[in-house]
């Protein structure tokens, strides 16, 4: 089919970026599932020596409780005099004492902490690479007070301790090493003024080396939520440069078996990925969409959640970026996700493929080869309201850039009914959404003089009666909408041939299967 003829029933005046559609209407959402998806902060809590920790303060035939390693006046007194002496020893025990007291689970006394003026003492110790275990109690400590709140996080900020915690992240001894990635994401997690600081401290060329040459599980996955933190927020988003960077290691992590890791450096991706066509290139080029692609076949949803955000915010850029992920292999796995359990894939799923509908003829026929259609029209039917948001918008994409040939596709596997259906939603955005997928149909069956049958089949699927009542709707796009297809589609010489067709076909499956 020619493009001048295809352009006689697309959504004419709309262009490929206004059919793809990337989060920024759905960002107050994400703010709202964010502690879900991942946690910017983590307090480092060791419970078994919390049982075993004995207080000068608090002691019980010699046995400590973890109930007991609180803080009262004497104790911390005695604290601050043990870690402001001359003595290694005793700086080092009252170190780790405050260290064990932070370490509790529920409600450690962060402020408290603060104003015994312990943070200053734990910098200068932070760069005392003579004494690696004072180090590491040190670096536990203001980890633990970087996990706190705002303030709290600022306080360890404001008191120099990202720089020493820099020149950590070359230390001989990995312990410490990744105590001070623990710290610094904390510090990167508060927020986009504090990532960026972190940034220009200089974290990102030895976060990346020890991404490339460390092994150990536990120590990759402080470095991929770490760079996952350096990564998050769009406003303002990190600098380019930082992110660039960050990309090789990445790409090196996603292929770890150990799935916090790659959960991370998905997450990771997926920041990165949402935003302008110019950002989004920079990932497809690092070589990562093979292996997210793959991982959207794992059975664990901590990895199938940030990978399938990565991929789908990937097909939001341009048609060339889109189709390296459709050459990836993407749309069996998304018709097996499109059939998954947990709604919120379903509506991700639906997104993506709407976004791969926004693109050339070529990947709406490769959509439907994959056998998507039938499932985009049982989301329509059984799925809960954001999944099937996203799949009206897929076949509304399908139907806008689509060839007849796609229209009668979608119609053999019960589009019509089903968007009809959709009409009754209180949504208006997704009524016009509706409106715009049943107005392409109407055209494409207008270039091949079948529009009489469609009509039919929308009338008889309760289409034009809820069509005829939204004439009458609130808002002005949607009435305005509905009068133009009941203008244009149901005349009464339209009408009329209907009703000669039904008195002959008694079966209302045969008018909408051309």
């Amino acid at each position: 089919m020619s493009q001048d003829r295809l352009k006689t029933f697309k959504n004419f005046g709309k262009d490929t970026d206004e059919l793809r559609r990337r989060r920024t209407d759905q960002s107050l959402e994400l703010r709202k599932a964010r502690k879900d998806e991942q946690l910017t902060k983590r307090r480092n809590i060791d419970t078994d020596e919390l049982d075993n920790t004995l207080s000068p303060a608090h002691e019980t035939n010699g046995v400590q409780t973890a109930a007991a390693v609180s803080v009262n006046e004497s104790t911390l007194k005695q604290i601050v005099m043990d870690m402001f002496c001359e003595d290694p020893d005793r700086q080092f025990s009252a170190t780790q004492l405050t260290r064990k007291i932070l370490s509790r689970e529920r409600h450690p006394p962060i402020d408290i902490v603060i104003q015994a003026g312990i943070v200053p003492r734990c910098i200068v110790f932070l760069s005392n690479d003579q004494n690696p275990d004072l180090q590491f109690e040190a670096a536990w400590v203001l980890t633990n007070i970087a996990s706190g709140n705002q303030a709290q996080t600022n306080t360890v900020v404001d008191a120099g301790a990202v720089g020493p915690f820099i020149e950590m992240l070359r230390s001989p001894y990995s312990h410490i090493a990744e105590q001070a990635i623990w710290a610094l994401g904390n510090i990167a997690g508060d927020g986009p003024v504090l990532r960026d600081h972190v940034i220009t401290k200089g974290i990102v060329p030895p976060l990346v080396a020890l991404a490339k040459t460390q092994n150990s599980a536990s120590f990759l996955r402080n470095v991929a939520w770490t760079l996952s933190n350096l990564c998050r927020a769009k406003s303002p988003p990190p600098p380019q440069d930082a992110t660039k960077m960050c990309l090789p290691a990445l790409g090196r992590l996603i292929k770890m078996t150990d799935m916090e890791v790659v959960s991370d450096a998905c997450w990771a991706l997926s920041y990165l990925s949402d935003g302008p066509n110019e950002k989004i290139e920079e990932v497809v080029k690092s070589g990562v969409v093979p292996r997210l692609v793959e991982l959207l076949g794992c059975d664990n949803y901590n990895v199938i959640t940030p990978c399938l955000r990565a991929v789908g915010n990937i097909v939001t850029g341009t048609d060339s970026q889109t189709q390296y992920v459709v050459k990836a292999g993407v749309l069996p796995l998304l018709t097996k996700l499109l059939k998954c359990p947990k709604s919120n894939i379903v509506k991700e799923a639906a997104w993506t493929v709407s976004n791969i509908a926004a693109g050339t003829i070529d990947q709406i026929a490769d959509i439907l080869a994959a056998g998507i259609a039938p499932l985009l029209v049982d989301v329509l039917r059984t799925g809960e309201f954001r999944a099937q948001k996203e799949a009206i918008w897929a076949i509304t994409n399908i139907t806008s850039g689509g060839s007849v040939d796609h229209m009668i596709h979608l119609c053999q596997n019960g589009a019509i009914p089903a968007m009809c259906d959709m009409l009754r939603c209180k949504d208006w955005r997704t009524i016009v959404t509706t409106l715009d997928g049943l107005e392409n149909i109407l055209k494409a069956a207008q270039e091949v003089n079948q529009v009489e049958k469609v009509a039919c089949a929308i009338e008889e699927s309760g289409g034009l009666d809820i069509i005829e009542q939204l004439q009458s709707h609130e808002n002005n796009t949607v009435y305005t909408k509905a009068y133009v297809l009941i203008d244009n589609f149901f005349s009464d010489e339209v009408m009329s041939i209907f009703n000669l067709f039904h008195s002959f076909h008694k079966d209302p499956v045969c008018m909408w299967k051309w």
